[in-house]
């Protein structure tokens, strides 16, 4: 007997503030979507891109994937790498990191698009030492459509090493193409960005709109109205509580105090090194 179709749970356009559109929040939409709980999506005309200076994290992870341009990235371990268009960066903030980024847009390149995420890590490695992985394209695997930025699809797995049960999908389709996904067994969570054309799922329509599925182990299966492109997140749910601070995700008060008193010991580190004012 083949599985059901996922209905759509919730559905919203984001809030946009400048370049970034922000879909996915802790406090609200990332309790349906945890460990997933934080997307930003960026688009920005060329030369305009948000520049991030230094800033803190722990207990999370961030996934950014810059679709047309490059990153200069630098860490509060003193790490500074470049990431290339359509390359992964990731951040393992645990008990602490402080980071920028800068994008390098080519000149006369088009509009700057990219997405970050936030993933809520377990309590194996939310105090865990901070850990930096630059993904290049060429190494970043794709399955027929479906560009694997995180976790595993059709054969083909993402060389990040994490310990999520969760996969993160950039998906491109022609126009009146269609596509089937099927999540692992363990993924009852799953949702969808609709970043470009229109996208027939679910039994509903979707231009620039977050999707939210029911939880369950139905498919997904997909239509483009003209040429899309669309970012995909399932998971197995994150069984713990999000203990919030104002750039952290633990899961309990004590973990949160612990990484917070990192986060001041490394900015204090920066000041003095007059990276920070």
């Amino acid at each position: 007997m083949s599985k059901p179709h996922r209905t759509i749970a919730l559905r919203h356009p984001g809030h946009r503030h400048g370049p970034i559109t922000r879909l996915i929040s802790p406090g609200q939409e990332g309790a349906r979507t945890k460990p997933f709980v934080f997307l930003d999506d960026v688009e920005a005309p060329a030369g305009a891109g948000p520049r991030f200076g230094f800033h803190p994290h722990s207990g999370i992870a961030t996934l950014t994937f810059p679709l047309t341009f490059d990153i200069e990235h630098e860490a509060s371990t003193g790490q500074v790498d470049l990431v290339r268009q359509r390359g992964v960066e990731w951040v393992l903030a645990g008990g602490g990191i402080w980071h920028r980024g800068r994008p390098l847009a080519a000149p006369g390149s088009g509009p700057l698009r990219a997405f970050q995420l936030w993933l809520a890590m377990p309590p194996s490695h939310e105090l865990a030492e901070p850990d930096t992985r630059f993904i290049q394209p060429h190494e970043v695997p794709r399955s027929g459509p479906a560009t694997v930025l995180l976790g595993s699809h059709g054969g083909m797995a993402s060389p990040l090493a994490t310990p999520l049960d969760a996969n993160c999908l950039w998906v491109e389709l022609g126009d009146g193409e269609s596509w089937t996904y099927a999540p692992p067994p363990t993924h009852r969570s799953a949702w969808l960005f609709a970043q470009r054309g229109r996208l027939e799922v679910g039994g509903a329509q979707l231009e620039r709109e977050l999707a939210i599925f029911e939880e369950g182990d139905g498919l997904l299966r997909v239509r483009a109205v003209g040429d899309c492109g669309f970012l995909l997140g399932s998971a197995a749910p994150h069984p713990h509580d999000l203990v919030l601070g104002s750039h952290s995700v633990h899961t309990h008060p004590g973990a949160l105090a612990a990484g917070t008193r990192r986060i001041m010991d490394i900015g204090q580190e920066l000041r003095r090194e007059g990276k920070l004012t």
